[in-house]
């Protein structure tokens, strides 16, 4: 199999001083495993990289490495960089277009699939958000002055929150533009 770039995306990482990992050390370690290219975008555990490896087996790694170098049981979203320009490419046309809303990318962590999330959640209140999916990544949004009023607003008290791991619309774009100039 040849090299493919993939993404990994470090849920609840350091997020008001709780489970803390330094990215040019989380970078070395992923280097030192054998993934290739390895590079990190901000401080929330974005990681792009190469590996001939399948998606299942780099989720895997990258899991493993997080328990032995640091001591963290933590989940880990992977997509290969033609899945998420493909996702991006299909987001729905409301998503980020409103400069007064909240613009999410939530990100399914495997095996978890983004139509039973939604369906854990439950009905969201059209009134207040916008929801729609392709492939594993939800795209939400929701203007900031209702946001508490939304479905997905609560989605942290729920147990569907251990299956994503969430990025901005601006952090979601960045990582694709990061992946497409590879």
């Amino acid at each position: 199999m040849a090299p493919k770039t993939y993404l990994a995306l470090l849920r609840g990482i350091n997020v008001g001083g709780k489970n803390k990992i330094n990215m040019g050390q989380l970078k070395a370690v992923f280097s030192e495993a054998g993934l290739s290219d390895v590079q990190t975008y901000i401080n929330s555990g974005n990681v792009i990289f190469s590996s001939d490896k399948d998606a299942r087996s780099v989720q895997s790694l990258c899991e493993t490495l997080i328990v032995e170098h640091f001591g963290l049981t933590i989940s880990v979203a992977v997509l290969s960089a033609d899945e998420l320009l493909d996702a991006i490419a299909h987001a729905p046309q409301w998503w980020g277009a409103a400069p007064d809303s909240k613009h999410n990318a939530i990100f399914v962590i495997s095996p978890a699939r983004a139509e039973d999330i939604c369906a854990e959640v439950g009905e969201i209140k059209p009134e207040y958000e916008s929801i729609a999916f392709y492939g594993n990544l939800i795209f939400w949004s929701a203007p900031l002055a209702t946001f508490s009023h939304t479905r997905w607003a609560t989605v942290s008290k729920h147990s569907t929150y251990q299956k994503i791991t969430i990025r901005n619309f601006t952090t979601a774009h960045k990582l694709a533009e990061l992946a497409k100039d590879r």
